[in-house]
């Protein structure tokens, strides 16, 4: 693979700590969600990965997304893309994800959203980075 891009993410003290990104205005406070033992007052003070990730695969299926519709020439206005992130026990003793993506869609009957969704899920970087690791749902919403 020939890397186009890097960036670089320092974490210190995990979800609980702080998270720089360098060579970026990214400097926040990681709080982990109440139902992982945080503090409700701590919520809105800071963010946690799973949030993070939400928030970046959104934008990165929203791209491929985008893309697919421009390869195909569709006149159809920007969708928007809602990811959903959890996180859980697996059987091994340790957590893994879930992610659903609902792309919202307007201009094409539900049969060809999903095509384009679907075409996007194989676009993404995000989504070729994860397939096979964790369980995705993918979906169009056509409005």
């Amino acid at each position: 693979m020939d890397i186009m891009y890097k960036t670089t993410a320092v974490s210190t003290r995990g979800r609980n700590g702080k998270v720089v990104v360098k060579d970026s205005q990214l400097e926040f406070s990681m709080t982990p969600p109440v139902e992982m033992g945080g503090k409700p007052e701590e919520q809105k003070t800071g963010v946690n990965p799973e949030q993070l990730f939400a928030a970046g695969y959104a934008a990165c299926f929203g791209s491929a997304l985008q893309h697919v519709i421009r390869e195909k020439k569709l006149p159809i206005p920007t969708p928007s893309v809602e990811v959903t992130v959890g996180i859980g026990k697996n059987d091994s003793g340790g957590f893994e994800l879930a992610v659903e993506i609902v792309a919202l869609i307007s201009g094409l009957d539900q049969a060809a959203a999903d095509e384009v969704v679907n075409q996007a899920h194989y676009v993404c970087p995000y989504s070729n980075a994860t397939r096979g690791n964790i369980e995705i749902k993918v979906s169009a919403k056509v409005s």
